[in-house]
């Protein structure tokens, strides 16, 4: 069970498949930028969906970071706000969100939708590069995001505090998922045959 929490920010997404990572590492960078108050609980929600109710039921304000498909300019960063924000399966944010849509619906049908959820999204450049990494335009969109998400909680009555530089606040997810450390980790495409193995197509084309 959730502990109830005034604010809930969440980053959504898939750190495996590009640009889907950036919801993830957005609440990252807001985490260590600022700190802020305990009312407000920074999280990273990751893909997991309908495992997110209790957090999101819980919380009064929920502020979303996400890889949000519009159609727009890559890298293009769009804040949607209240029924915005679709709750009802109408307009989907983007192929993992199904699930966090299903959750403001179950929240609604139950009693338990938030006050007022919010979302900072960004429109992707890719996402179906497995095991890839943001591509400059998303990522170079984080610090901006950042401070979206920073000026909205403190409109919300919840400003955060600068971090020293020199400041570690407690991490969100494990450590080698970390920006730095997964990028130091992560093979070049060529060895990773995130374009597929020839070797394995070349089969497949013969059968």
């Amino acid at each position: 069970m959730a502990v109830p929490c005034e604010v809930l920010v969440l980053g959504i997404g898939n750190l495996l498949w590009a640009d889907e990572g950036f919801g993830v590492r957005a609440v990252e960078a807001l985490h260590a930028a600022f700190a802020f108050p305990a009312a407000v609980a920074l999280k990273d929600g990751g893909t997991l969906g309908l495992n997110l109710y209790e957090d999101v039921a819980s919380a009064r304000r929920v502020l979303v970071l996400d890889a949000v498909d519009f159609g727009l300019a890559p890298g293009s960063l769009v804040v949607l706000r209240g029924d915005d924000v679709p709750a009802w399966g109408r307009t989907r944010l983007s192929p993992h969100q199904l699930g966090f849509n299903d959750v403001l619906a179950l929240a609604q049908l139950n009693g338990r939708a938030p006050e007022t959820v919010v979302a900072i999204g960004v429109q992707p450049v890719e996402l179906s590069d497995f095991g890839g990494s943001l591509r400059p335009a998303v990522r170079d969109r984080i610090p901006e995001a950042v401070a979206l998400a920073a000026a909205e909680l403190a409109t919300w009555g919840y400003p955060g505090v600068p971090r020293a530089p020199d400041a570690v606040g407690e991490p969100l997810n494990a450590t080698v998922l970390a920006l730095s450390e997964y990028e130091a980790g992560r093979p070049d495409a060529l060895a990773a045959r995130r374009d597929g193995d020839p070797r394995v197509l070349a089969r497949t084309e013969t059968n």
